[in-house]
């Protein structure tokens, strides 16, 4: 992002807490709860939105060398994803073309070679078949004809995009919505990742999404974890085609005002996300980003499974070494006192925990009530608020892909 934007960002973000104001979308629309139960719709959301759309995978860091491999079974495709001798980023369905057994049951790692666990037949990093064993039992086979299937794959703005389908396309441009230069302003290539967790629930897999859509609830249900962190019911947000920007205040934007505008910059007094439908948060923060990516099981309305993947620039894990060898690194006990914050150094591994608990055991949390009382059939719908635009804007385009109508004004049918 620009520097000129993100000075205008923070200004914005200084007037809504100041002057106690929030982002305003104009009216309250109403969200029927079988966006969150219908199996018709699941298995329609199944289809036109994982199985058949390019996925983000990850970043750059989760291939970060050739010979490096990460293996992803989210969204109806078993994918092996790995760097060739060149570097080059690669997809395959991870399939063994003898009889299909997955060839690569590990999550990620290093190898030049795969070698399936059936019968050991075994292709490089390029899908190339090299051997199959006892060759004369087996018969002749055409080895160039029988490589591994190469899925579409592109790497672009440090993201790793992966098509479902052999024949599908990815344009970059077109997913992304406008906001390819200002991502590639971040230089998501060059994060390092630094863990991942993965977090399976009974709520809807827009349900999970949701959670990322406003900050109304900060000050209430956060108000002992991220509320200690963040002003809540502030937001400057912007929408590209069917994603956006949502960017809100920390507590130090308070501190922020105090320095010299040219020391400006938006993780220093701000946290951002990306949405990037249909299902992927990017969440930019200081010296870290996230990743998160969110699934639904097959199209079971009532489970989804959250992946937060973590990426530390290199200048916070050095910081993070320094941090621990001097003892001046925060504890997670002292991660909700600001003052202690100022002092000390956050190190990623309590930033991750810090970040998946609160996900799972706060806001999923409310999710799954959500679902229990959609399920009930005596709920019909939901409201929106005029201060949860993004929820407006996440539901609106998920039902135009859908050929639905849009949601309804709140009140409009009394």
């Amino acid at each position: 992002m620009e520097r000129v934007k993100q000075i205008e960002i923070l200004k914005e973000l200084m007037s809504q807490v100041a002057e106690k104001r929030n982002v305003d979308a104009g009216r309250m629309v109403e969200n029927p709860v079988t966006s969150y139960t219908c199996p018709d719709m699941a298995a329609r959301e199944w289809d036109v939105f994982f199985r058949a759309h390019p996925q983000i995978i990850g970043l750059t860091g989760d291939l970060p060398s050739p010979g490096t491999f990460m293996t992803v079974d989210d969204f109806g495709t078993p994918v092996l994803a790995c760097r060739d001798a060149e570097g080059n980023f690669r997809a395959f369905l991870n399939a063994c073309r003898h009889r299909g057994v997955k060839l690569v049951t590990e999550e990620r790692g290093e190898k030049t070679r795969f070698s399936c666990p059936f019968h050991a037949w075994t292709y490089d990093n390029s899908g190339a078949l090299l051997a199959i064993p006892q060759p004369g039992h087996f018969g002749a086979v055409d080895k160039p004809s029988l490589g591994l299937i190469e899925l579409p794959a592109v790497e672009s703005h440090g993201l790793l995009f992966v098509h479902p389908k052999r024949d599908g396309t990815i344009d970059v441009d077109a997913l992304l919505g406008g906001l390819g230069l200002e991502i590639a302003n971040w230089k998501f290539e060059r994060l390092q990742r630094t863990g991942e967790t993965a977090i399976t629930k009974r709520l809807n897999w827009k349900l999970a999404n949701d959670t990322f859509g406003e900050t109304y609830h900060f000050q209430k249900l956060h108000k002992n974890t991220l509320g200690q962190l963040f002003h809540g019911d502030n937001l400057a947000y912007e929408t590209f085609g069917r994603n956006h920007r949502f960017v809100f205040a920390s507590r130090f934007i308070d501190m922020l005002r105090e320095a010299p505008e040219e020391e400006w910059s938006l993780p220093m007094g701000a946290t951002l996300l990306y949405f990037i439908f249909p299902n992927i948060q990017i969440i930019v923060g200081r010296g870290t980003t996230n990743l998160v990516k969110i699934y639904p099981h097959g199209d079971d309305p009532a489970r989804s499974t959250s992946r937060i993947c973590h990426y530390f620039t290199e200048n916070a894990v050095a910081a993070e070494a320094e941090a621990l060898a001097l003892g001046n690194a925060l504890t997670l006990d002292e991660v909700y006192d600001f003052e202690a914050r100022k002092k000390k150094t956050l190190t990623y591994a309590v930033i991750n925990e810090v970040f998946d608990s609160t996900i799972e055991q706060e806001d999923y949390a409310m999710g799954e009530r959500i679902q229990l009382a959609a399920e009930s059939g005596e709920l019909d719908t939901v409201v929106f608020g005029r201060n949860e635009p993004a929820l407006h804007h996440y539901h609106d385009s998920y039902r135009a892909a859908l050929g639905l109508e849009p949601l309804g004004e709140y009140g409009a049918g009394t």
